[in-house]
């Protein structure tokens, strides 16, 4: 599980934050001393994260958020150097080529609230060209997992198929304006 260093591998990792979560679940409907220490943990370790980025350089601050644990931590904390739309836009742009390959295409779309927004090209064979795998149902959640691992602050990941522009929001008109207005009566 360790390497000699003291390191853990990702799998290591993985099974400890799978846990982690088990038993956070269940810290969060008991409230007393051991929530609060998990709290006070997390802030001085928060503190301490954002300590290491303050004497970071521009290369080594892009490396430690290019890691994806790191990253998480820093994103957990409100630490993390790249803003949210950036690290969403560059997944997107990491699935480009694999999506190309099929004979389909993703375009960002940007952010609304915690939604990202991801435009389906599915090309002119229909589907990513028919060679999407499970076809879009599998696009959509490989597209999915990908952006909310590098922004796990968003709430989910919105597929807008390919030439549906994005809705206006209705317009407000506040009510005094429709109102019918009294016309003056002139005197005569």
């Amino acid at each position: 599980m360790a390497d000699p260093g003291g390191r853990l591998a990702d799998p290591a990792v993985e099974a400890r934050l799978a846990r982690l979560d088990e038993v956070l679940a269940g810290l969060e409907h008991t409230p007393g001393p051991a929530l609060e220490a998990v709290r006070l943990l997390t802030e001085v370790y928060g503190e301490a994260l954002a300590r290491v980025l303050d004497g970071a350089d521009e290369r080594l601050g892009a490396r430690l958020a290019g890691d994806e644990l790191v990253g998480h931590l820093m994103v957990l904390h409100g630490v993390h150097p790249q803003p949210l739309a950036e690290r969403a836009e560059r997944a997107v742009e990491r699935l480009r080529p694999a999506v190309r390959e099929r004979g389909g295409d993703l375009t960002w779309a940007g952010v609304q609230g915690e939604v990202a927004r991801v435009r389906l090209d599915s090309g002119s064979k229909g589907g990513c060209g028919g060679g999407c795998g499970g076809g879009s149902a599998d696009l959509a959640a490989a597209v999915r997992e990908a952006v909310l691992a590098v922004a796990p602050e968003l709430t989910e990941v919105e597929i807008v198929p390919d030439g549906e522009e994005r809705k206006a929001a209705p317009a407000f008109v506040p009510l005094n304006t429709i109102k019918r207005r009294a016309v003056p009566q002139e005197a005569g």
